[in-house]
């Protein structure tokens, strides 16, 4: 007699996914890869391959070739900005399953894209979207609803001018202001201890939410400011980077996170760095920066492992995260 699927140590979320999409036994699950499991099933990558290596016993069926890598690759999805020019810099947006940090001084717009994102997040799948919800954690009393309101209409306002079938203008009576608003889940931290508390609790509450595809923290530089031990500093963070990233490839989220600036003096030479300290700059698979040029916003990849470092202008209008108006360019 062969055994459950349900019986096996395995979380309720990717059980209910399994059993909802046929795979009852583990003999059904014998000869499944993990990219057909990960398509079939709604299952994370992650996910996949645990499920697999322990419904079959780790054997070589949960194993991937290149080729499976490089389909995955292929097929993974992105959350967009709704600035072409900084969605092209990162290969279609910001990606889902991965970290990215912004970082930049006050007012360049950091929770601005990440306000954009949250609303982005939310599109249709007829328009290009992933339609997933999202988690916001706010350490700095940024997030701002009427802001959100904004962006939220911009959004709606652009895709029913797109609408040209009946899947599309079908989408849109769900896709409203107040089911935007509906689906974001907004969370205050105050210190690093409400941080990390909120984010150890955070699994749980995934798996009672399995369309969450992305966790916002603006700021994550804040919590942890005025720490007079440093070396404990060092390791609450190493912590929470591992964490971030568990997070990301074990539910299939976009983790985006706001960092501030910080100046460092080597010799007579000051400059703005990212705050954390440097071992804080591996944390992120992508690291993204917003600086000023005059009066230009600039948006400058300098951190990812599949694209050239890309600089691109950028602005924040009323409707949002935009690609700058190159009428006025001299």
């Amino acid at each position: 007699m062969q055994r459950a699927v349900s019986t096996f140590p395995l979380s309720s979320g990717v059980k209910l996914k399994l059993l909802s999409a046929g795979f009852r036994f583990a003999g059904d699950l014998q000869h499944v890869s993990p990219p057909k499991l990960s398509h079939e099933a709604g299952l994370s990558q992650q996910e996949a391959l645990e499920a697999l290596q322990v419904v079959t016993g780790g054997g070589a069926v949960a194993s991937f070739t290149a080729m499976e890598l490089l389909q995955m690759e292929a097929e993974s999805r992105n959350i967009v900005t709704f600035s072409s020019q900084l969605d092209s810099a990162l290969g279609g947006g910001v990606p889902v399953g991965k970290t990215t940090e912004i970082c930049g001084t006050p007012g360049i717009g950091k929770t601005q894209l990440c306000l954009q994102l949250a609303v982005d997040v939310q599109v249709p799948p007829c328009f290009g979207g992933i339609e997933g919800h999202v988690i916001f954690v706010d350490t700095e009393g940024s997030f701002v609803l009427q802001r959100v309101i904004d962006i939220a209409a911009a959004a709606v306002t652009h895709c029913s001018l797109l609408a040209e079938d009946d899947e599309q203008r079908g989408a849109m009576a769900t896709f409203t202001v107040e089911t935007i608003l509906s689906n974001i889940f907004l969370v205050r931290c105050h210190d690093y201890v409400e941080l990390l508390a909120e984010l150890h609790l955070l699994p749980d509450f995934l798996s009672d939410h399995p369309r969450t595809r992305l966790l916002v923290i603006d700021s994550v530089a804040r919590p942890f400011r005025g720490f007079d031990d440093l070396s404990q500093r060092t390791r609450l963070l190493q912590g929470l980077a591992q964490q971030l990233v568990t997070l990301a490839t074990r539910h299939d989220l976009a983790v985006v996170i706001t960092n501030q600036m910080t100046t460092r003096v080597r010799g007579s030479q000051s400059q703005l760095v990212p705050a954390l300290g440097e071992s804080w700059g591996h944390a992120s698979t992508i690291r993204l920066l917003l600086q000023w040029s005059g009066s230009r916003r600039l948006a400058t990849v300098v951190k990812s492992p599949r694209h050239m470092d890309a600089t691109v202008q950028y602005q924040i209008s009323t409707d949002g995260f935009r690609d700058a108006d190159q009428s006025d360019e001299r």
